[in-house]
């Protein structure tokens, strides 16, 4: 008898189901937004990375063209 009210306790009821359920919808919530937040912070930062990388890689040409031109300016 014992051993049957043990099993029947441990037995999940659909009101729990019901609310693991709504618990689980709302932590994915969370987690979606709180995705969504860390993803911006990281679209933001990429774009300011990739921005510097542009800026370096014109400054590094424009420095290669002007060495280029005074080396065939000195070779005359």
């Amino acid at each position: 008898m014992h051993e049957m009210d043990a099993r029947v306790s441990d037995v999940a009821t659909r009101g729990d189901l019901a609310q693991l359920r709504a618990d689980l919808r709302a932590d994915f919530a969370e987690l979606r937004q709180e995705m969504q937040v860390g993803f911006a912070a990281l679209e933001t930062r990429f774009e300011r990375r990739f921005g510097d990388l542009i800026k370096w890689s014109f400054v590094f040409w424009v420095g290669a063209i002007g060495a280029i031109a005074m080396l065939a300016r000195a070779l005359r």
